[in-house]
């Protein structure tokens, strides 16, 4: 007796469909940890002054490419910094932010332009360590200060703008000159959005002219744009509940720990 066995047929179509639907719901799931990668990132950036790209940089390269992660961070940190700029607008030091903020823009277009032609290997590892160095000095010996001087005030935007532009974070730096001047913590987040506006959008032209980000991931604007206010918002209500001192202690902590998240990353690549 001949065993005849029956193969059922598969209809294209469906398999089609099944693909569609598994694409359809790791496009979601990717996209749901995208948004509260981000909203993280801006609600600590907003608490810390200094902004979100700290955060975002060493999550986002988890999910994307580092170019990838660079043209994000300037798209994130535009519509970051429209909506501090529209929470902190009656908080803002002008004079901080044409000392820091002219500095900062030259450099940051700079920076941007050297990331198509060059690939500093240790910058990470270079930012990670003098991170790490500031803020435990700052920690421990909470009344040394930088003179608030206009020369320092250049040379850290400087710094700052150029970082920005060739590794895609450089606030830490800026949030650290800004410190020397013992701001009250909101005129100190609304003067560092102000800085950070005219850097991040010259970075991210540059980055986008350069091909950094792919015509689908476009679809993540909209998403980082409700993660940019929601996350100022709640920021900005956290922040009024946080004692002058308190903050400055949380300023200094999250700039060690994204030290030592970039140290990390340098040393230990995934």
């Amino acid at each position: 007796m001949r065993l005849v066995t029956r193969v059922a047929a598969v209809n294209p179509l469906d398999l089609h469909t099944q693909n569609s639907h598994v694409l359809s719901d790791t496009n979601n799931s990717s996209l749901f940890i995208f948004f509260i990668l981000t909203l993280f990132a801006e609600i600590i950036g907003t608490i810390g002054g200094f902004g979100s790209s700290l955060f975002f940089v060493s999550t986002a390269q988890f999910l994307y490419d580092f170019n990838t992660v660079l043209a994000l961070t300037g798209l994130l940190h535009i519509f970051s910094n429209v909506s501090k700029l529209f929470f902190f607008r009656k908080t803002i030091e002008w004079k901080l932010v044409l000392w820091l903020g002219v500095s900062s823009f030259l450099l940051a277009i700079a920076g941007s332009y050297l990331t198509g032609v060059v690939e500093f290997k240790y910058a990470k590892l270079l930012l990670g360590l003098f991170l790490i160095s500031v803020s435990m000095l700052f920690f421990l010996r909470p009344h040394f200060e930088i003179t608030p001087t206009k020369r320092n005030s250049i040379l850290s935007g400087a710094a700052a703008g150029f970082l920005a532009g060739f590794i895609g974070t450089g606030g830490a730096i800026r949030g650290l000159a800004l410190a020397a001047f013992h701001l009250e913590r909101n005129l100190f987040v609304g003067t560092s959005a102000a800085i950070d506006f005219g850097v991040d959008l010259s970075r991210t032209f540059i980055y986008l002219e350069q091909g950094f980000l792919d015509s689908e991931l476009f679809m993540n604007v909209p998403f980082m744009i409700v993660a940019a206010f929601v996350g100022s918002f709640l920021g900005k209500r956290f922040l009024s509940k946080i004692k002058q001192e308190t903050f400055q202690k949380i300023v200094l902590v999250l700039v060690f720990i994204m030290g030592i998240t970039l140290l990390t990353e340098q040393l230990l690549p995934i």
